[in-house]
């Protein structure tokens, strides 16, 4: 039944979300500072140089808007996707001990989703950039 005490723990309380607002309170304390502070005690000097494009220093030339291959685009999704799946590692990390030998195997499982689509992008050649 949820109407007994114990459904009122120590961890209900508003007191326990305390750190988490304290840590985005001083997070947004520190960017706002930061950026006045800059805003106030930075140079100000504009010239021609520094109100154009910076281009990591190369000389613009032609248009930025010609096609890019689209094996560009399909590695960056991929690397995406990979890089989501290490983010779903973290929760079975720390609770393994109590997910036991089913967390395990639901581990392998989901790697194994992962390593069959890598094989299938690998053998549909779309890390391949000979061309």
């Amino acid at each position: 039944m949820l109407f007994g005490t114990e459904f009122l723990t120590a961890t209900n309380t508003p007191f326990s979300y305390f750190p988490i607002v304290l840590q985005m309170v001083a997070a947004l304390g520190f960017v706002a500072i930061t950026m006045v502070g800059t805003h106030f005690l930075g140079p100000k000097r504009k010239t021609s140089d520094k109100l154009i494009n910076f281009e990591s220093g190369i000389e613009q030339k032609g248009n930025a808007r010609q096609p890019v291959a689209i094996k560009y685009f399909l590695t960056a999704i991929l690397f995406v996707l990979f890089d989501v799946e290490v983010i779903f590692f973290y929760p079975y990390a720390v609770n393994f001990r109590e997910l036991g030998w089913e967390g395990f195997l639901a581990m392998l499982m989901f790697v194994a989703f992962f390593v069959m689509g890598f094989i299938y992008i690998w053998k549909k050649g779309a890390l391949m950039w000979e061309d």
